[in-house]
Parts: C-alpha cells; sequence; structure tokens
C-alpha cells in the first residue's frame, strides 16, 4: 500500500463529525511526529503543519477538513436513548428509522430512531455486548516540534475519555454519532469508507509533505487542516479572518467532489476551477494547470517516457469548498479534488452507505500537490505562458488578416 492510502487509512479509521476532531487531530499529530513535520494548533483547534525549508518563498497552503458529516449529541434521553442533531449536508429521505449509528468515543452500536423536529433525532442503544465495542484515548501534554501542546490518540478498550471537546467527562458521556459504515478498506483499485470526504484530501495534503521533507525539496509549503467544514467552514473562517496564514499564501482547497458529468472516477485529479458559489482565481488555476501538463510530460530531454499521471478539469457544482472561505477573506485561491461517490455516504434509493474514491486519483492528487510545492518560484514564468502564445497568435493574425 503506497503513502497516500497508508495515511488516510490511519486518518479514516478514527471517528469524526463537525467540531467534534480530536481522534484524527490526534492521529494527524502522530504522522507528523514520526516524520519530523512541525505542526501546531491555533487557538480554535485547526492543525498547521508546515515545511520551511526555503521560509523566503512564497507560502503554498494545502488546505483541507478534519470533519465529516455526523451526529451531535444534545443530551441524553431514559432507557438508553438520546437526543441529537445530525451535522452535514445530507438530505431529509436518507434518515431512516433503523439505520445503524455508533455513539462516540466508545463505539456503541444503536439505530437512529423517530425525527424529532428538522435534523433532531432520537438515537436509541442496540444494547451491550452483541457488537465489540472500540474506544480512543487522548493523551494529554504531548509537544509538537514547534513547541505546541499537542493531542495524540491510541486505540483502547477502556478509555472513557471524552473525543470532540476540551472538557472531560467521566464514564458514559457520549458527545457524537457517526453512522455505522467501514471505516477504511480497498477493493478493485478504490479507497471506500465513512469519510473519504475529507479525510482522503488531509492524506494528500500530508503525503505530499512528507514527499518533500524526504527528497530535501526547497519549499515553503502549510497544510492547514481545518475543523468544523460541515457547518459552514467555520475553521477555515477562523484561519483566514486571523492572520493564520500569511497573507501572500497561494491556497489550493483539497477535496473529494461529488462525481459529476464532465469528468470521471479514475480519470486523474479534477483542477477545479469553481464550485456552486464561486470562480476560483485564473491564475492560481492556470498555474495548477501548467505545473500538471508538465508531470505529465515528464522528464525532458532524456528519453524517457510521458509519466502515469492523468488530470482533468471541471466546475465541481455539487457542493461548495474552502476556496471560496479563502477567496472570501483575500487569498488568492484554487482548488484540486478527486471525484467521489456516494457523497456523504448518500447512495442509490436513500441508501446509507460507504464513500469511495480512486486510489490512482488520489496518487495523482499528492503527484500534483508535490510538483506544484516544487515549482513555486517559477510561478510567474508558468503564468506568462498562456499570455505569450496569445500574443503570438496576434502577431499571426495581424500578419495573416492584412494579406
Amino acid at each position: 500500500m503506497n503513502l497516500p492510502c497508508q495515511l488516510a487509512g490511519r486518518l479514516m479509521r478514527q471517528p469524526a463529525a463537525p467540531c467534534h476532531e480530536l481522534a484524527v487531530i490526534g492521529e494527524v499529530e502522530r504522522i507528523c511526529a514520526e516524520h519530523g513535520l512541525s505542526f501546531e494548533q491555533d487557538r480554535f483547534g485547526n492543525v498547521l503543519v508546515r515545511l520551511r525549508t526555503a521560509p523566503a518563498r512564497r507560502p503554498l497552503v494545502l488546505a483541507a477538513h478534519l470533519d465529516h458529516p455526523g451526529f451531535e449529541i444534545l443530551r441524553p434521553l431514559p432507557k438508553r436513548r438520546w437526543l441529537a442533531r445530525f451535522c452535514g449536508g445530507v438530505g431529509d429521505a436518507y434518515f431512516r428509522p433503523g439505520i445503524p449509528v455508533r455513539l462516540m468515543p466508545k463505539s456503541i452500536p444503536a439505530i437512529l430512531g423517530a425525527r424529532q423536529r428538522d435534523k433532531t433525532f432520537i438515537i436509541r442503544e442496540r444494547g451491550e455486548g452483541d457488537v465489540e465495542r472500540r474506544a480512543w484515548s487522548v493523551k494529554r501534554g504531548a509537544r509538537g516540534k514547534s513547541g505546541a501542546p499537542s493531542l495524540l490518540c491510541a486505540p483502547r478498550s477502556d478509555a472513557p475519555t471524552l473525543l470532540g471537546s476540551s472538557k472531560q467527562s467521566g464514564d458514559g458521556h457520549v458527545p457524537f454519532a457517526v453512522w455505522d459504515l467501514e471505516d477504511f478498506a480497498i477493493r478493485a483499485g478504490r479507497i471506500y469508507g465513512r469519510a473519504c470526504d475529507d479525510l482522503v484530501g488531509v492524506a494528500c495534503a500530508l503525503a505530499a509533505l512528507i514527499e518533500l521533507k524526504r527528497s530535501r525539496a526547497r519549499v515553503h509549503v502549510i497544510a492547514a487542516l481545518s475543523r468544523a467544514e460541515e457547518i459552514g467552514f467555520q475553521g477555515a473562517l477562523t484561519l483566514a479572518a486571523n492572520r493564520g496564514l500569511p497573507r501572500n499564501s497561494l491556497v489550493v482547497s483539497l477535496e473529494t467532489s461529488r462525481e459529476l458529468p464532465g469528468v470521471g472516477m479514475g480519470e486523474g485529479v479534477i483542477l477545479r476551477v469553481g464550485d456552486r458559489a464561486s470562480i476560483f482565481d485564473s491564475e492560481a488555476s492556470r498555474f495548477l494547470a501548467e505545473v500538471a501538463a508538465g508531470v505529465k510530460a515528464g522528464p525532458k530531454g532524456r528519453g524517457q517516457p510521458a509519466r502515469a499521471f492523468r488530470f482533468q478539469r471541471g466546475l465541481m457544482g455539487g457542493g461548495t469548498c474552502e476556496a471560496t472561505a479563502y477567496q472570501e477573506y483575500g487569498f488568492q485561491s484554487a482548488a484540486l479534488c478527486v471525484a467521489l461517490g456516494n457523497y456523504h455516504n448518500c447512495a442509490e434509493r436513500n441508501l446509507i452507505r460507504p464513500e469511495y474514491v480512486s486510489v490512482s486519483d488520489v496518487n495523482n492528487m499528492t503527484m500534483l500537490l508535490v510538483a506544484a510545492a516544487r515549482q513555486m518560484p517559477r510561478y510567474p514564468a508558468l503564468i506568462a505562458r498562456l499570455p505569450k502564445r496569445l500574443e503570438s497568435l496576434r502577431r499571426k493574425g495581424e500578419t495573416r488578416l492584412r494579406e
């Protein structure tokens, strides 16, 4: 299994919902510590991972989010029941009584019950002992390479510690719930799991940083891993508004995005020119396109064939991504994504099923991120290629049209 898939597996095995991302954060920080990457959390809990081997260069920011749609537990009810509110974009027809869910952090088996109002539901425990429970513990006090306080999570069978909140609690506290779906699997060239969106994007960002560090590349790259994207880009907006990133950064949003006509799963990483709300920066998108074309062409002058790299371009209007948030706060922004099946776990016939993406698309995204980081010093030259081509065509046109 290659590095992006390995990292995706580690991340996707951690439970998460909007505002309840500590298990995923712990795995991110453990990965960073293993590979000597500097990381820290800002005061809102967003994670910033930095590789600054050339700190004077313009930063490239790889933006991805740590959460996935899920249930926030509002309060306990009698008879092992819980009042829960669903956080994230899933249509009403998918919420059918009897759907299996898991109460976190102890992975207690439960089922979805009656709707109360809007997206508020009763969740009832299925009973003890019929399904093995899992839990995650939070080890506090660890520190990252930057010296910032860290949260490291490890699987345990007896951990009562609350995940998803800074508060401590005793046994029995349930802060959130997720769909009872497989965490991670690879079958027939695809990654399947409850939360491809957006932990695959996080995995690609981390894999790119690890490769750049391994190869001793001269770069300035920041992975901006945000919280609570599924309920209104809350983490990304706090980063954008509170000077969490250098103002001259080029921000590239990384997503898994609903497969739509015009792009195909397995056909390569998608240069996302816009989303449901915005069209992204033309020059930034042109830079990524030029880099992608160079990666596909492969090394020149050595008689080597083109690389097994594919990319496509599309306006992915199935949703709105963090590039819109960063762009509205003045950051030059572009986006990449891979095509996603069963977006937000919504499958045909209104069924809740695992999401899935193409392994080759994930590898292509990582390859392009590595190349883009290395090519940042050539940004002005690469975006100037199109104006030069157009000027050449203009001159030829003037000569021809005068004949």
